[in-house]
């Protein structure tokens, strides 16, 4: 099963929020997912674990880092190709 997730990604309280967002488009390009990446959002699709295991790695990455940000997934019914 294929999974497709539209992830936003918001940095809060920083002076170079651009970079913060083009350092999570190369951690997500690392992954075994397709990416298409949109003007407010960027969708992921691949395995249902592998697009999972990314979502927590996102967050627990930032989350690290000591960032304040928003995180917005939404995710769409699994699809069988």
């Amino acid at each position: 099963m294929k999974t497709i997730a539209q992830l936003t990604y918001i940095p809060l309280y920083s002076d170079h929020p651009k970079e913060q967002v083009q350092d999570l488009l190369e951690f997500v390009a690392q992954h075994d997912v397709e990416v298409d990446v949109n003007y407010l959002s960027t969708s992921i699709k691949g395995d249902s674990d592998v697009v999972f295991e990314l979502i927590r790695e996102v967050y627990d990455s930032m989350t690290l880092e000591g960032q304040k940000f928003r995180f917005h997934v939404e995710l769409l019914s699994p699809t069988a190709e």
